[in-house]
């Protein structure tokens, strides 16, 4: 792909309210994932390596840790004087709800679209970890002269994220898209990843808004599939919809098994993050470590079990942590035990605690706790 061909545009908060712990100070998009990295990351990771270098977020609340985060843009190559990271939140007109959808959001914002160059445009939400080869998905576009090309995953239905569809095809082109009717069946779903050219989705948005149109599957493509050329590119790469805490944690545990970490972080197709530089994880003489992940700046002198350890992790003597995802600036007493358990940023766990959930319910401490 022509550099510069494709416009991407970010939606940041997205179905927060199914991950209402995690995004209670945070938008979905800037959720802590892999030890060090946010969700977003993946997000502009996919844009940059496929040449996309205009990119604009929109994001509608609790984005102060998102902007933190993202900066100038700059670990993504986007601190550009020409295209770069645009940051674009919803202009509230008169009548337009305090919380926005993805029509409304668009219209809000149609005036940086209208102006930008690029030919096609590049529709994201946030809730998907997936680091794929989306200048191959573009490709795909101009190459089957569709209309719309949506990012597809075979496998389980999500089970609590209804808006997400399911696709019928034949060949590639999507013959069908109908809501959810049976969470966990296997069948092709949306990952809400959509190519399409920039001057019809204007034209969409402004018709929808006149028609007072709100939900951009119900009423702008499905409606639209017999008489537009939709077609699906299937994303093979692993893909996580965040739809849970328990998705959450199953889409990081998965990072244990080496042979998936390899693919979401192909060589071919970097990860980019906000740096940090920290010293190297230190272990103590009586620390054991099995099957986890440590970020630098940890300081293991306990047991760690499978688990995920972000940056700055402190585990004291005697201290057992299992199946666990703590995240950054954490500490945790001598002789705490836990198990399940979900611990945002700057907790600090006093010695001798016993913090226990279940594998389809996890506990969750919420930031700068002190438990």
């Amino acid at each position: 792909m022509k550099q510069g061909r494709a416009l991407g545009i970010v939606f940041a908060n997205v179905h927060d309210d199914l991950v209402k712990d995690l995004t209670s100070n945070r938008a979905v998009a800037s959720i802590p994932f892999g030890g060090r990295y946010r969700i977003i990351d993946f997000i502009l990771s996919n844009f940059v390596n496929a040449g996309i270098s205009k990119v604009g977020l929109i994001p509608k609340y609790n984005y102060h840790s998102l902007m933190d985060h993202l900066g100038s843009g700059k670990p993504w190559d986007l601190d550009r004087k020409s295209g770069g990271l645009y940051i674009l939140p919803p202009y509230l007109r008169p009548g337009m709800s305090l919380n926005p959808g993805h029509i409304e959001s668009l219209y809000s914002i149609r005036s940086y679209i209208s102006h930008s160059k690029e030919e096609y445009i590049v529709l994201c939400d946030s809730d998907v970890v997936c680091n794929f080869d989306l200048k191959d998905m573009i490709k795909s576009h101009k190459k089957s002269g569709a209309d719309i090309t949506i990012a597809y995953k075979n496998g389980p239905l999500p089970k609590n994220n209804r808006d997400i569809m399911s696709l019928q095809l034949e060949g590639e082109r999507i013959t069908k898209i109908s809501l959810p009717d049976q969470a966990g069946k296997i069948c092709n779903f949306s990952l809400d990843i959509v190519i399409m050219n920039r001057l019809a989705l204007l034209e969409m948005i402004s018709k929808a808004v006149e028609e007072n149109a709100t939900h951009m599957w119900r009423d702008l493509f499905l409606p639209r599939v017999s008489s537009l050329n939709i077609f699906g590119y299937e994303v093979t790469a692993p893909a996580w919809v965040i739809d849970s805490p328990e998705t959450y944690a199953n889409a990081n545990f998965a990072l244990l098994d080496p042979e998936i970490r390899k693919e979401v972080f192909a060589p071919q197709r970097p990860v980019y993050t906000k740096v940090r530089d920290d010293v190297p994880a230190k272990y103590g003489l009586n620390s054991k470590v099995t099957n986890s992940l440590i970020a630098d700046g940890c300081v293991v002198e306990g047991t760690v079990k499978n688990s995920i350890l972000f940056r700055g992790v402190k585990v004291a003597p005697g201290a057992v942590v299992e199946n666990c995802i703590i995240m950054q600036d954490n500490v945790i007493g001598e002789n705490v035990n836990m198990k399940y358990v979900i611990s945002d940023k700057n907790v600090t766990v006093q010695n001798n605690r016993q913090l226990c959930g279940a594998e389809t319910q996890f506990m969750y401490i919420r930031k700068s706790a002190k438990v």
